[in-house]
């Protein structure tokens, strides 16, 4: 938690030292321009100063900071929580104590609720051929059941020959054009950041294809499209709870979401 938080700042450090690129890609990206600017940049200090003995946050002189020289890496979920709006300034620890849990609790019902439609969902691994046709007759390709099942699944799937149970076909539209975004999400996911040692580990791509796909069940105006990847994974770099980095995401996309649904539009026709 935010009262809990532990940073180090040093005027020599940049981006490069908090987000590690794989030594293979390094050439391929710009140099940061971002410098931690002593006296300017938003420090771990300065932003733990700016709070009151209960919590609330005095946002104008962060405001200052973070205009003037930027935000220091080491404290920039935190900040960016009250940037995009998941806490209210004025609220207290306490207070934000019991919005992230009772967040972090709604999550979970809706990627339960997405798991149920999909076990690929909360599987730990992601999905990159479409898994249902428009019609929703679900399409029993082996090397997608492969990929979210276990070891023991994994060996009952390949004995199994394809089509000896019968597929029902789904008629809710909505269900049908969530499954039909799934492997979409795994495709853009596997393109997402890949310059990042820290996408080198399989449960960092799964966080964020499970983010992009509960919140493309929730919100069916816009579901997904291209780009949210690239929104989305700050948060999963920046936050370490999962939960947590969904709604920053969600925030973000309160104030996207007309861009998106404009081009949702003309996807569907």
């Amino acid at each position: 938690m935010l009262r809990r938080h532990k940073g180090r700042e040093s005027a020599s450090s940049s981006d490069s030292t908090f987000y590690q690129l794989r030594p293979d890609c390094a050439h391929n990206v710009p140099d940061t321009k971002f410098k931690i600017k002593i006296g300017k940049t938003l420090s771990v200090r300065k932003w733990h100063a700016a709070f009151t003995h209960h919590g609330s946050l005095h946002i104008a002189s962060v405001l200052n900071r973070i205009q003037s020289g930027g935000v220091h890496p080491a404290i920039r979920g935190e900040v960016w929580e009250f940037l995009l709006g998941c806490f209210d300034p004025d609220s207290t620890f306490d207070d934000r104590d019991h919005i992230r849990q009772a967040r972090r609790i709604q999550y979970a019902r809706w990627k339960e609720q997405c798991k149920h439609m999909d076990p690929h969902v909360g599987s730990g691994k992601i999905i990159t051929a479409p898994i249902i046709t428009e019609d929703g007759v679900p399409i029993k390709d082996p090397l997608v059941l492969l990929e979210a099942a276990t070891p023991d699944q994994q060996a009952s799937l390949i004995s199994t020959k394809n089509g000896d149970e019968a597929d029902h076909r789904l008629t809710d539209k909505q269900t049908i054009e969530w499954k039909l975004t799934l492997h979409q999400i795994g495709l853009d996911v596997l393109r997402t950041d890949r310059s990042m040692v820290f996408y080198e580990k399989k449960e960092n791509l799964s966080k964020l294809w499970d983010i992009l796909a509960v919140y493309a069940w929730i919100d069916k105006e816009v579901g997904y499209c291209q780009g949210m990847s690239d929104l989305c994974s700050p948060m999963i770099v920046l936050l370490n709870d999962e939960a947590d980095a969904f709604w920053c995401f969600e925030r973000l996309m309160r104030r996207l979401a007309r861009e998106f649904q404009m081009h949702t539009a003309i996807r569907w026709g």
